[in-house]
């Protein structure tokens, strides 16, 4: 099974630690969670900052779910839910993929 990779950037604040927490408690076997601090002279910085530009994140915290930006700011424990985190990603055989297209 394909881990997610969720990617979280971080600059050195109170709500950044509070959503790297959550995200961490809500992560599954199924999730590979990356957290990079851009505020810190981190190992590989030109790398994260390259990374940041690239997503274009313009505030902190944000997380990316497998190259996707899908928050910018502290999500609450809801709005993760809702997007699926704490939640085993499945793979479905391609016969289910195959079926949905036929309208069987």
């Amino acid at each position: 099974m394909k881990k997610r990779l969720v990617e979280i950037f971080t600059g050195n604040c109170p709500l950044c630690d509070q959503t790297v927490q959550l995200v961490q408690e809500m992560a599954t076997s199924s999730d590979q969670v990356k957290v990079y601090n851009l505020g810190q002279g981190q190992e590989g910085s030109q790398y994260l900052e390259q990374q940041a530009e690239r997503y274009g994140l313009k505030a902190v915290p944000a997380i990316a779910v497998d190259g996707v930006v899908v928050f910018t700011g502290k999500p609450s424990y809801e709005q993760l839910q809702g997007a699926g985190f704490g939640q085993p990603t499945i793979s479905l055989p391609s016969s289910i993929y195959l079926y949905a297209g036929m309208g069987i």
